[in-house]
């Protein structure tokens, strides 16, 4: 078996969808349609990229790599990665290293001077970030705007 780390594409959007389903089990299905009409908007938005691990020909794990330009620090971008899933079925086996690797060089290439994202409070998910490199750096807030989750 051969896993590539690429760029997604529209053709993989089944497979992020049903990753996505894995991630968020609660969450309504998104249509198809309305996944190709928000796919239109990622792919065109400069410094995006969806990341997918394809394990031949199957989607088993992405990351979305947003680089952010930045007026401090010198001018030197920051890359934001957001939605890292890997199917279950494939965790532990280093394809969420490699797409973290991935999600890196794509930061390197773009000037960035960090690589950010924001992780689940589980032991499991900061031992794994912590194996990637990541540190415990700062405290992150969030605010909801709307539950998203069926009541």
């Amino acid at each position: 078996m051969t896993m590539t780390i690429r760029p997604a594409t529209a053709r993989d959007l089944p497979g992020l969808l049903a990753l996505y389903a894995e991630f968020h089990p609660d969450d309504v299905p998104l249509p198809i349609e309305d996944a190709h009409l928000i796919w239109a908007d990622i792919a065109t938005q400069r410094g995006r990229t969806v990341l997918v691990a394809d394990l031949d020909g199957d989607i088993v794990g992405t990351a979305d790599c947003v680089v952010l330009p930045n007026l401090t620090r010198g001018g030197h971008s920051i890359m934001f990665v957001e939605n890292i899933v890997v199917a279950a079925a494939r965790r532990r086996r280093g394809t969420g290293s490699r797409l973290l690797a991935a999600a890196g060089t794509l930061a390197a290439d773009a000037g960035c001077y960090k690589l950010q994202l924001l992780a689940a409070e589980t032991a499991e998910a900061q031992e794994f970030y912590r194996a990637c490199g990541f540190g415990t750096t700062a405290l992150g807030f969030r605010r909801y705007l709307r539950s998203v989750v069926p009541d």
